[in-house]
C-alpha cells in the first residue's frame, strides 16, 4: 500500500474515533473502546492519534466537552453540578478548577459575567455592546470546499474534522486558506437536531481549481454583495448571544434589512491552539 493510501486508512479508522466522542459525549469513553473503535492496538492507537491530529484524545474529550459546558453556562439554566457530571467530572470542584484553568473564571462566575454577557440589555455603567461594533464589508462572490453537518451547531467541529481529514488524505492542507461556517437555520424555530450548517474552507482559487471533490466533500458557493460583520472574541459559547445583539438590536436599528441568505462565519484562529477568551470569528450577516 503506498503512503497515500496508508494514511488514508488510518484518517478512516480515526475519524471513526471523533465521530463517537462528538456523539457520546455526555457518557463516559473508555480509551479501549475507542481503540476496538479505531481497530487498532490499545497500546499504541492513541500515540498514532496524537500524532494526527496534533493533540492527545484526552486533550480532544476535554476540550469538546468544556465547549459544551460554557455553552450550557451561557445559554441554559442547568445547574452546575450537573454540567459538570455531563462533562465527565466526578466532583464539582474538579470541574470548577479545570474550567477556570481554561477560561480563567470559575464557572458560576462565567455564568453571569462572562463576553456573552456584554450582549445583554445595558445597564448603567456596563460595557456592552455599540453600533460602532459592527461594519459593512462589500465582499466578492467565493467558493467553498465542504461537508455538510445536521445537528446543534455547538457540534460543527465534527464537520470540520471530517473536513480536514479529506484535505489531509487529499493533500490539500494550505497554511493560507481560511475556515468558514454556514448556518442555514433559525436555532429559535428549528429544532436543534435538525439545524442544517456546512462546514468550509476557502482555498486559493489556483488550488481550488484542480480540485476533485468526493464525499462527504462538496463545493458550495457564497453570494457576494455587503455584508454586516461583528467581529466577537471569546469562546464559541457565547455566539448565540453575539447573534440575538445583531438581529435584535444592530439590525433593528441600522435602517438596513437581511439578504435573503444564510449567515456565515469565519473563525480567524482555532481552538485546538487558541485559549477560549482568546478566539476571534467574524459574523457576517448579508445585507439587501
Amino acid at each position: 500500500m503506498n503512503e497515500s493510501g496508508s494514511r488514508a486508512r488510518y484518517e478512516t479508522r480515526l475519524a471513526r474515533v471523533l465521530d463517537h466522542i462528538y456523539d457520546h459525549l455526555d457518557e463516559p469513553l473508555d480509551i479501549d473502546h475507542l481503540a476496538e473503535i479505531a481497530c487498532l492496538s490499545p497500546y499504541h492507537w492513541h500515540r498514532i492519534y496524537q500524532a494526527m491530529y496534533g493533540e492527545t484524545v484526552a486533550t480532544t474529550v476535554r476540550r469538546l466537552r468544556l465547549h459544551h459546558a460554557a455553552g450550557y453556562l451561557a445559554n441554559g439554566s442547568m445547574s452546575i453540578a450537573e454540567i459538570a457530571e455531563r462533562s465527565g467530572y466526578s466532583s464539582l470542584q474538579s470541574f470548577s478548577r479545570t474550567f477556570r484553568a481554561v477560561f480563567g473564571v470559575p464557572p458560576a462566575q462565567y455564568r453571569k459575567r462572562g463576553t456573552h454577557s456584554r450582549f445583554r440589555p445595558a445597564l448603567p455603567g456596563d460595557d456592552q455592546m455599540t453600533m460602532r461594533e459592527v461594519v459593512i464589508r462589500s465582499v466578492e462572490p467565493f467558493t467553498l470546499l465542504s461537508v455538510d453537518h445536521v445537528g446543534p451547531y455547538m457540534q460543527i467541529g465534527k464537520a470540520f474534522d471530517a473536513l480536514f481529514g479529506w484535505l489531509a488524505r487529499h493533500n490539500l492542507l494550505e497554511a493560507e486558506m481560511r475556515m468558514i461556517g454556514i448556518y442555514f437555520d433559525d436555532p429559535g424555530v428549528i429544532d436543534e437536531n435538525a439545524l442544517r450548517s456546512k462546514a468550509g474552507v476557502l482555498l486559493p482559487q489556483r488550488v481550488l481549481a484542480a480540485v476533485t471533490v468526493s464525499a462527504p466533500v462538496s463545493m458550495v458557493s457564497v453570494r457576494g454583495g455587503e455584508y454586516a460583520v461583528l467581529r466577537h472574541t471569546g469562546p464559541y459559547s457565547d455566539m448565540r448571544a453575539a447573534y440575538e445583539w445583531l438581529y435584535g438590536t444592530w439590525l433593528v436599528q441600522s435602517g438596513r434589512e437581511a439578504a435573503d441568505a444564510p449567515v456565515f462565519e469565519e473563525y480567524l484562529n482555532s481552538p485546538k491552539d487558541t485559549a477560549p477568551g482568546d478566539l476571534m470569528t467574524e459574523i457576517c450577516l448579508p445585507l439587501r
